[in-house]
């Protein structure tokens, strides 16, 4: 069982530390543990309780009706609701009750309302980045294990496959061209999927060459696929100190191509070779894509 202070709670529902005491006090919505220095301390039921009953308020049920609720009942009342298309919050929490239950059945419903209702692009942006962000939260707490988190990041990439998989083709010699690749010993995917179907939602061409590249295999890549662009995310690889010099040698492994970087690590302070742009938002990136796609368009009608 993990343990939460009450500013994790915050973090994780999106009610403030104020209200929480208020629930317990006044509803006993929840009954936290108290450590040696009468500091709270809760568990994962404890927060999954707490997701249920924000998700519940947000919807406008009374807090006087929802403390009387069994768990049970609270389960069966948040199943029940039928969350607005721009409820955020409440798909967020919902995702991370399931989470916590390792309910992969309610995470798929989840997550197939929240894509049917807003399309992949506004679900990722909308409800699965903030809930991967809490996850982020979770681990630094250290209350979240590795078993529910590869339950969610699996579901999310079948999800992000089959949108794509679900793109029209687009011929490479009609398009402009780009390698998606992380660094060897690199497993984050998410990110490189998501740019992946942005760009191929634009009619942009990708050669997608996902986890573990050796950097060595970018020069002949480079010359037989002769792309417009590279782009790659760094997140746990290279080491903080490599991060330059691993830029250094992609582009030197490719000259002539754009690289664009994403993720913590190209956030770090080092010097940018030449044709390198550093992304600091995911939608920085989508915005590029849509003005490359124009301008694109905009050169083959001129031609």
């Amino acid at each position: 069982m993990g343990h939460f202070s009450i500013s994790d709670l915050e973090q994780l529902s999106g009610v403030k530390a104020h209200t929480i005491r208020v629930w317990e006090q006044r509803y006993g919505i929840l009954q936290p543990a108290r450590t040696a220095t009468n500091i709270r301390t809760y568990c994962e039921d404890d927060l999954r309780r707490l997701l249920n009953v924000a998700t519940l308020c947000d919807r406008g049920y009374r807090i006087s009706k929802v403390a009387g609720l069994s768990e049970q009942e609270l389960c069966a009342a948040v199943l029940a609701g039928n969350d607005a298309a721009h409820s955020y919050c409440q798909r967020v929490n919902g995702l991370l009750a399931a989470m916590l239950a390792m309910d992969e059945c309610r995470l798929v419903d989840l997550f197939d309302q929240s894509i049917g209702q807003l399309g992949l692009e506004e679900a990722i942006l909308r409800v699965a980045y903030p809930f991967l962000q809490r996850i982020g939260v979770m681990w630094q707490a250290g209350t979240v294990n590795p078993a529910q988190e590869h339950l969610v990041t699996n579901l999310l990439r079948q999800k992000m496959l089959a949108a794509t998989d679900a793109l029209p083709p687009v011929a490479p010699g009609a398009a402009r061209r780009w390698v998606l690749f992380l660094p060897e010993r690199e497993m984050h995917e998410l990110a490189l999927l998501f740019m992946n179907y942005v760009l191929r939602a634009r009619r942009h061409h990708v050669l997608y060459l996902g986890q573990n590249l050796p950097i060595t295999e970018l020069r002949s890549v480079c010359a037989s696929y002769q792309p417009h662009a590279l782009l790659t995310v760094l997140t746990a690889v290279p080491e903080r100190d490599e991060v330059g010099s691993f830029v250094q040698q992609v582009c030197q492994h490719c000259p002539s191509t754009d690289l664009y970087i994403y993720g913590p690590l190209a956030q770090l302070d080092f010097p940018l070779p030449p044709k390198t742009t550093r992304l600091a938002l995911i939608t920085d990136f989508i915005a590029l894509a849509d003005a490359l796609a124009t301008e694109h368009k905009l050169g083959a009608t001129n031609q």
